[in-house]
């Protein structure tokens, strides 16, 4: 079973920093491509990045480009989102999912870690 745990969503203020957190277990974590989506108040689902495995290729979103950076871990079976510069928009429900940029909305998906940034 596909678990996957996410972490690190606190209250931040604008321009600070954040690294988000995904446990991933109950599969081959080193081979599979990993997402982080989010989901703002009152909107749907919007795909934040990608990462594949074993080769590392990123890719982000045009908007996100420059302030965050998705990076993975194969040895901890984990999946981070180091988020820059946070602006008011960026709050959200962060969730950690299993599949790339082109799967990820059919994936397993966390049950997702919030953050808020606010002064």
């Amino acid at each position: 079973e596909v678990q996957l745990v996410e972490s690190g969503g606190v209250l931040v203020q604008p321009g600070g920093s954040l690294r988000l957190s995904c446990a991933a277990s109950g599969f081959t974590f080193r081979t599979s491509a990993m997402s982080w989506v989010r989901q703002a108040p009152g909107k749907g689902l919007e795909w934040v990045s990608s990462i594949g495995s074993p080769i590392m290729d990123t890719i982000y979103a045009d908007s996100l480009k420059g302030r965050f950076a998705i990076s993975r871990d194969n040895t901890k079976n984990t999946l981070y989102l180091q988020m820059n510069s946070l602006k008011p928009e960026d709050t959200a429900v962060y969730y950690c999912v299993k599949g790339g940029a082109s799967t990820w909305r059919t994936g397993s998906r966390g049950q997702g870690t919030q953050v808020t940034v606010s002064s």
